[in-house]
């Protein structure tokens, strides 16, 4: 490829999937290896499957001259960055909660560790190398599954005390609403999230009958499905009345959206854009230049090159 110098070994951990990669300087992957976390074999089980992908990939960089400055992580879970522990996991993650990954890892491998929640990491290429950049602030959401997120502040994720921050798919937008896997109700992922807009399919019932994709109920609408629109404008929404939220609490100077369906690209994001601006209070929306809101740029990679960031920012 012709790459010289210092590299880092970036992994993303998912539920389903181990993403990972040799990253260089400019925040590009080099090199790619993937494969499936097989979580269900417990944390142990886990923790070696990321020792031996290290060591594979410092292989392999060691074969081609390259330099490998540490081995970066982001996982799902509350992670304390500072101590490297996992210190909470979802149940897709089982025996992965108590993990002293950071302290572990590098044990087995002998290389520096960096570790942070997954939408933080996201975050932190996307302020490094992709569509945050050209911020110093700004607010990066995640959706999916669930909703994640994080505050970049000068261009690092803000940890908060425990390094817990960022947890932004909690905080209720709906009173007494929808039951959330974490005990509340009414949280903001049970209605910006994936999982929550083919909920709003669902309801609709049988003007929506055989959507069974956000794919499908973005296609539907642009066919002109009036029960989709309707269904997708309440939905992004949703996702402004969150986003105002934040905008109101941080004045960021601009909002990053990730996740697969963010490549509905303006279809989805100009809804959200107006919506957004007509639930701020007057003195956001009316300055010279309105928040700008963007799709993330690094795509699959995001986790993976975001984790190793700190080592060359």
């Amino acid at each position: 490829m012709g790459h010289t110098g210092e590299v880092a070994i970036g992994l993303d951990i998912g539920g389903t999937n181990i993403k990972s990669g040799i990253v260089n300087a400019e925040g590009v992957v080099i090199h790619h290896l993937n494969c499936p976390t097989k979580a269900n074999e417990g944390g142990e089980a886990l923790l070696n499957r990321i020792a031996e992908i290290t060591k594979e990939l410092e292989r392999y960089s060691s074969s081609q001259g390259w330099k490998v400055k540490g081995v970066g992580i982001g996982t799902a879970g509350q992670v304390n960055s500072r101590t490297g522990v996992v210190m909470g996991a979802t149940a897709n993650l089982p025996g992965w909660a108590g993990m002293e990954l950071g302290n572990r890892l590098h044990s087995m491998t002998g290389l520096s560790v960096l570790i942070d929640n997954d939408a933080n990491a996201m975050a932190f290429g996307e302020a490094w190398v992709g569509s945050g950049r050209q911020w110093n602030d700004f607010i990066c959401v995640t959706l999916g599954t669930g909703v994640g997120g994080c505050l970049i502040i000068n261009h690092r994720p803000y940890q908060g005390r425990d390094g817990f921050a960022g947890e932004i798919g909690h905080h209720v937008i709906e009173y007494s609403g929808y039951p959330c896997n974490c005990g509340r109700t009414g949280c903001w992922e049970q209605y910006a999230s994936v999982t929550g807009l083919m909920r709003m399919v669902e309801e609709a019932g049988a003007e929506l009958k055989g959507i069974s994709t956000a794919e499908s109920i973005f296609t539907s609408a642009q066919e002109g499905n009036e029960a989709s629109i309707h269904v997708l404008r309440r939905y992004t929404q949703y996702i402004a009345a969150g986003l105002a939220n934040m905008v109101h609490k941080f004045n960021p100077e601009g909002i990053v959206i990730g996740g697969a369906i963010t490549r509905q690209g303006d279809f989805l994001l100009n809804p959200v854009r107006e919506s957004l601006s007509r639930q701020l209070l007057p003195v956001f929306r009316e300055r010279v230049r309105e928040i700008e809101v963007v799709s993330a740029s690094l795509g699959d990679n995001g986790g993976v090159v975001g984790a190793v960031a700190g080592y060359f920012i």
